[in-house]
């Protein structure tokens, strides 16, 4: 924390662990093959740091990104702290492994947490974490009752779905052990299920962890192997081919693979015409056209294409955002407010961050690149506008 209170910025955190571990500027440029003076900067927090910068400074530090990030982003008081309130619940629910719990009532029919896990499903689509978070904890905690004491592939797969909503969670609030262990619980649920995509979409799922520890080489291995199982004559074949090429896209941008990046985005883009642009979402992957669209800025940004990035922004029509899940269209305006605010367009870096907090306020208060913008626009702005105040002071609880 700083002198008045408030949690350090990245590049504070950057230099403290940097200095921790005896390293220099230049030799932490060494491990983590940025410049020195790129290092320099984000330290001063006169550049923003990227999620790629903040993977390879982890990796070369040897630490959690999480720590770098200052995640867990904790409240001061219980209403403050709710969405955290629910992690040790989630705990104990991943406690239980080949027995089942001692449940306080009857457990719900799979029926009955089927329904369950498609509302909370809704849920991470609207980005309400604190909601989602206090659900997960007793949906999880009744399916493994049902796997262990009653059995069958129907179990597995509800079991499966809920804990891929607990990993990406846990994931976001920066619980990266937890998100972990939970997405092993879920490959042994895939492999139980006997649905042959279920595996594979533990891998879309899991590169994201790989991808924030800089794996980025065996992330793309394990994503095209995946690829190359698809089993197309299946009914969700288009949404499991399509969400594991978006993601390879990405994960090779990150990795600064270009040609293999758009290839991949290619790939995405023509299975969706193949399929008549269905919107799919069997997997919680939110597969449609828009989020094709929303991809394609995110992935030139990862390239370090500014310019294309907003290029692409600007050609997404609003009923196109309008149409997408509230976490993609927020995800989408914190990416674009990076964009701004690494072109010195400082007003629509902050209108980006304010559409995305009126988008899903959950989330733009817990996601580290929304606060990492909004840091950097803080010390770049020399007279403070209040709306950019009140977000910072928001965060900063």
């Amino acid at each position: 924390m700083s002198d008045d209170g408030t949690p350090d910025a990245i590049g504070v955190r950057v230099a403290r662990t940097r200095k921790r571990r005896g390293l220099t500027q230049h030799g932490l440029a060494q491990r983590a093959r940025y410049s020195r003076s790129h290092i320099a900067q984000v330290e001063a927090g006169h550049k923003v740091a990227t999620p790629a910068f903040v993977a390879a400074v982890a990796a070369a530090l040897a630490v959690d990104p999480a720590e770098i990030y200052g995640q867990p982003y904790r409240g001061h008081t219980r209403a403050d702290d709710r969405v955290h309130g629910s992690i040790s619940d989630l705990r104990r629910a991943m406690a239980y492994v080949e027995v089942g719990p001692e449940l306080d009532a009857p457990p719900r029919t799979l029926a009955q947490l089927s329904a369950a896990i498609d509302d909370a499903l809704e849920l991470r689509h609207q980005a309400r974490h604190i909601q989602l978070a206090a659900r997960l904890p007793g949906i999880i905690e009744e399916l493994t009752w049902h796997v262990y004491e009653v059995g069958g592939p129907r179990a597995w797969t509800a079991l499966h779905r809920a804990h891929n909503l607990a990993a990406s969670l846990t994931r976001r609030l920066g619980y990266n052990d937890l998100s972990g262990q939970i997405m092993e619980r879920a490959t042994v649920a895939a492999a139980q299920s006997q649905d042959p995509h279920l595996p594979l979409m533990i891998t879309h799922r899991r590169s994201l962890l790989m991808m924030g520890v800089a794996a980025y080489g065996p992330a793309l291995r394990l994503l095209d192997k995946s690829i190359r199982s698809v089993d197309r004559s299946r009914p969700d074949a288009t949404e499991v081919l399509g969400a594991l090429s978006l993601r390879a896209a990405v994960v090779a941008a990150r990795g600064q693979k270009e040609a293999d990046a758009w290839h991949y985005y290619g790939q995405a883009t023509e299975v969706s015409r193949a399929a008549g642009e269905p919107a799919l979402d069997e997997h919680g992957t939110d597969y449609n056209p828009g989020n094709l669209a929303i991809h394609g800025a995110a992935i030139a940004l990862e390239l370090g294409d500014l310019d294309e990035a907003a290029r692409r922004d600007e050609e997404i029509t609003e009923p196109v955002l309008l149409g997408l899940a509230a976490e993609r269209r927020a995800h989408h305006q914190i990416d674009m407010a990076r964009v701004r605010a690494e072109l010195s367009d400082y007003d629509r870096a902050l209108a980006q961050l304010l559409a995305a907090d009126r988008t899903a306020p959950q989330m733009t208060r817990y996601h580290p690149s929304a606060r990492g913008v909004v840091a950097h626009l803080m010390d770049a702005r020399r007279t403070v506008p209040e709306p950019l105040r009140r977000l910072h002071d928001r965060m900063s609880i």
